[in-house]
């Protein structure tokens, strides 16, 4: 089998790569069950890509049912290395209006409840490092190749990760802001974690659809806008990762 070049996970609004040619759905058994959707297994420019959609076909899946160690595995198990997640966030800071590509380099984890690690369970116990929770080489990779294909692309950045699937209320976004969250959204953890657990080089794009609560200009946020402004910021995509397979 030939080595796999990169493992992309969509969020919300990106369910497919259209651009991947001879493609194959593959059904993964882990031992933590089935992951969210078969893993579709293609080519881009040449090279292998994986891609899963997070949430299921026709979104299935709210953030807390995402059986995120069974997509991580099964990403792992065929032979993936590192892994392009694409997250959909609301913006706190002033620069993460809405349609604005963020790739964060730091993550505060304020979810609950969800299997967040692959250890236990009377098995082996580690403790893996995440002072620097998104790979440096993956995050640098993904910087270069938007600057290559002309897409702009904010460097940095706290991404808060929120239990879901309600939006935030204006309060909580003012304690995300004070905590020096700059995103928020509601899937970055515990996949990032999982990924470090499980030896992925692991790095997000976060697509900025809407405004978070009290911020900006935006009084009430809607289904509409959010999925306006996602085709228009994941438009830009394609160019990017054939930037970084080229």
């Amino acid at each position: 089998m030939s080595d796999i070049a990169l493992a992309v996970i969509g969020g919300t609004g990106v369910y497919k790569l259209a651009e991947l040619e001879g493609i194959e759905r593959r059904l993964v058994d882990t031992p933590f069950g089935a992951p969210s959707d078969a893993v579709v297994d293609g080519w881009l420019n040449g090279r292998r890509v994986l891609f899963l959609a997070r949430h299921g076909e026709g979104h299935a899946l709210c953030p807390h049912e995402i059986n995120y160690r069974a997509n991580l595995w099964a990403l792992k198990s065929l032979g993936a290395k590192s892994v392009l997640a694409i997250n959909s966030v609301g913006g706190i800071s002033d620069n993460m209006g809405p349609k604005v590509l963020a790739v964060p380099d730091q993550i505060i984890d304020y979810t609950w409840g969800r299997a967040h690690t692959c250890f236990g369970a009377g098995g082996t116990v580690e403790h893996v490092d995440m002072g620097e929770p998104y790979d440096a080489a993956l995050r640098a990779r993904i910087l270069a190749a938007a600057a290559a294909a002309g897409v702009a692309m904010v460097d940095g950045g706290c991404y808060g990760a929120t239990q879901g699937p309600r939006l935030e209320t204006a309060a909580e976004i003012r304690r995300l802001h004070r905590d020096g969250c700059d995103l928020v959204g509601m899937t970055g953890m515990p996949e990032a974690g999982l990924a470090r657990e499980l030896g992925l080089a692991y790095a997000c794009i976060a697509v900025v659809a809407n405004w978070a609560a009290g911020r900006g200009d935006a009084a009430e946020i809607t289904l509409e806008e959010v999925l306006a402004n996602m085709a228009e910021a994941t438009a830009q995509l394609p160019a990017v990762l054939a930037a970084m397979l080229g």
